[in-house]
């Protein structure tokens, strides 16, 4: 028996149900919502399975950013109530194809409806588009929702840390370990700063410098820029410095009870000093005293390195799903940095300028989800 084939076959079967399936659904009207963004706001802010992503800026960092057409899908009663949304972002090169993602570039996105009839809605109107573009799939970043009979994958789980009512609570459920590690940062005359835009600069030049180091494409600054720009209220970053030079940097998002840190790194050079542990360290104690009850360490691979980082601090999994439409023979895509076609591309990635890097980053990266 050849299980590839195998495999094939069920794929298939399992993408020829699902468009029956819409086919034969019942469909609300859906409007691509070019709006101002207070009615979908309006929306995402009660619904109660919204992630950050789901906010109608984003729509705007990611066309300023990367140049991408979106697709913002809002379905509406016959009041004129929006009762689901589907932000959705077409990507087209050379090298990658042609797809749709909810949402690229973050670990959420996917559906957010009322009901599984205003999923069925949306998803029809989503496989035209797929159909019009020649896409092969689309991908749906789902945490808190699954759509039956769709194809999915569950790879990846995000961390998440329920948070202590105070500071001083929290620092004593760490282990000995990690407590000793963010003292020695702070024995070592580490410094942390919180702000804004005037940051931005020392945090780039941290995070361009280890996406090379892991042979990563870099994002633009624009993209942080336009971040920090669009989200003035709920986004700040967090930099360590040694004396005047910012060893370790982040930047902090936050939703309803959550704050994240999803673009985050440090200096390999002053490991030994843990500046990573202490911005982490700084990030938590920010959110316990705003208020927040979970901080949101992002996506891993369980048992991983970034996975055992992110759970020696007391963070559980979250499982993550994410599911495909997928066009005529398709099966659901594999890029990631283990698929072995890019192994050689990532060991050459490693070894550029870092000048060269960083020119040549932004174009790649924006085709990459």
């Amino acid at each position: 028996m050849n299980l590839n084939n195998c495999y094939h076959d069920e794929i298939c079967s399992i993408a020829e149900s699902a468009e029956r399936f819409l086919r034969s659904s019942m469909s609300l009207p859906i409007e691509n919502f070019t709006g101002d963004g207070a009615d979908w706001d309006a929306y995402v802010a009660t619904a109660p399975q919204a992630s950050n992503y789901h906010q109608y800026r984003w729509k705007k960092v990611i066309e300023e950013s990367f140049g991408h057409r979106t697709f913002y899908l809002a379905a509406k009663e016959d009041s004129g109530r929006i009762c689901g949304v589907l932000p959705l972002v077409f990507m087209k090169s050379a090298l990658f194809g042609k797809f749709f993602v909810s949402l690229p570039f973050f670990n959420y996105g996917g559906l957010l409806v009322d009901n599984d009839q205003v999923a069925d809605s949306l998803l029809h109107e989503a496989q035209c588009l797929v159909r019009k573009y020649s896409a092969e799939y689309l991908e749906l970043r789902h945490v808190d929702y699954t759509k039956e009979g769709l194809a999915g994958k569950e790879h990846k789980v995000t961390m998440i840390l329920e948070l202590s009512p105070d500071s001083d609570s929290q620092w004593h459920a760490f282990n000995a370990k990690l407590r000793n590690q963010i003292r020695k940062a702070e024995k070592s005359g580490l410094t942390v700063k919180i702000g804004g835009l005037e940051l931005l600069d020392g945090f780039y030049e941290v995070f361009a410098r280890n996406m090379r180091d892991l042979g990563t494409p870099v994002y633009g600054k624009s993209f942080f820029k336009n971040v920090l720009t669009l989200f003035p209220e709920s986004s700040r970053i967090l930099a360590v410095f040694h004396k005047e030079s910012v060893v370790a940097a982040g930047i902090i998002s936050w939703f309803r009870d959550t704050v994240e840190m999803p673009w985050a790194s440090s200096n390999r050079d002053y490991k030994a000093f843990c500046p990573n542990n202490l911005l982490y360290w700084e990030a938590i104690r920010f959110a316990i005293d705003k208020g927040f009850k979970k901080f949101d360490f992002g996506r891993s691979t369980p048992n991983e390195g970034t996975f055992k980082f992110k759970q020696q601090w007391g963070a559980e999994p979250v499982q993550l799903h994410w599911q495909y439409l997928l066009g005529a023979g398709q099966a659901a895509p594999e890029l990631n940095p283990k698929n072995p076609k890019f192994q050689l591309a990532i060991r050459a990635w490693k070894n550029l300028p870092l000048s060269v890097s960083r020119f040549l980053g932004p174009h790649i990266v924006r085709n990459i989800p």
